[in-house]
């Protein structure tokens, strides 16, 4: 079972390289942005048809949330329009796609659990590139699982936890966000359960929800980077009203991960265990 890593690059290609080693996975390529450019539809043609690939998964994205704002075109050419090429070279070579999506799909102002059927409603450009990149891989190709992850970090990549790391290092004080509520991930763990979905060979395909387990604020999520790094820094809460972006976000994205842990029997470590993990792996490094 051959699997082709798209957006090899980035944090959780870094990531999906790291677990596969661990798993002593080797029919696994990652190619260059170069050879596996999204946006290229014969460049795609040629890897899938060199590759032969049983699995893709996407990690590509345009990630930039306020940066999306300014850029519509560019973020949908490759939230929606890359996803779609990737389904299309999936159908022909006979592969099954692993996409990976985002709680911003919701607009995330209900204090529930967010289950895969319920309405989606982004307040976002990159939100809504996304979710079309979502249904342009339903469409097309029936082989897929779409998974929707929030609060991505690890130790590689830009990501939170290391800009709070940056910032507690440089500032005495900090003033982050309390009343935004979701669940972090820790990529390492992501990048194992897509490995696992894959040998499970399950074909209930279709959407499901990852992320780790439990619910925090931004606020308390750097408080706990901070008091598990041992870093010296005040941090005070901030509304969102005070701390204007241009990309709307979620007040509330909590996503209810009930399908996939029972379709695939995956354990997903609570968030706090994940991240002094993380923490521990940054600081040896």
């Amino acid at each position: 079972m051959k699997i082709v890593v798209l957006g090899a690059s980035g944090q959780l290609g870094s990531c999906l390289k790291k677990v596969s080693g661990e798993r002593n996975i080797t029919d696994i390529s990652f190619p260059s942005e170069t050879e596996g450019n999204i946006l290229d539809p014969t460049l795609l043609d040629q890897l899938f048809a060199k590759e032969q690939p049983s699995y893709v998964i996407n990690c590509a994205a345009y990630t930039a949330v306020d940066k999306a704002e300014d850029e519509q075109e560019i973020c949908r050419k490759v939230n929606r329009d890359g996803a779609a090429y990737i389904a299309e070279a999936c159908k022909k070579y006979g592969a099954v796609l692993i996409h990976i999506s985002t709680d911003f799909v919701f607009k995330g102002d209900i204090p529930k659990l967010l289950n895969e059927t319920d309405p989606t409603l982004p307040e976002n450009v990159y939100g809504l590139t996304k979710l079309e990149g979502e249904e342009a891989i339903a469409t097309l190709l029936p082989e897929h699982f779409t998974i929707r992850t929030s609060w991505l970090y690890s130790e590689y990549g830009n990501n939170f936890v290391k800009t709070m790391l940056r910032l507690g290092s440089e500032r005495d004080h900090l003033g982050v966000i309390v009343d935004q509520v979701g669940s972090p991930t820790y990529a390492i763990d992501l990048a194992g359960a897509l490995l696992d979905i894959i040998g499970s060979g399950s074909q209930e395909y279709g959407i499901y929800h990852y992320s780790n387990e439990g619910v925090t604020s931004w606020f308390d999520f750097a408080k706990t980077i901070f008091d598990i790094s041992g870093t010296d820094v005040i941090v005070n809460p901030v509304k969102t009203s005070e701390y204007v972006t241009k990309a709307v976000r979620p007040a509330y994205s909590v996503m209810d991960k009930s399908r996939l842990k029972s379709t695939f029997a995956i354990k997903i470590p609570y968030w706090r265990d994940s991240l002094a993990v993380c923490l521990e792996r940054l600081q040896a490094s």
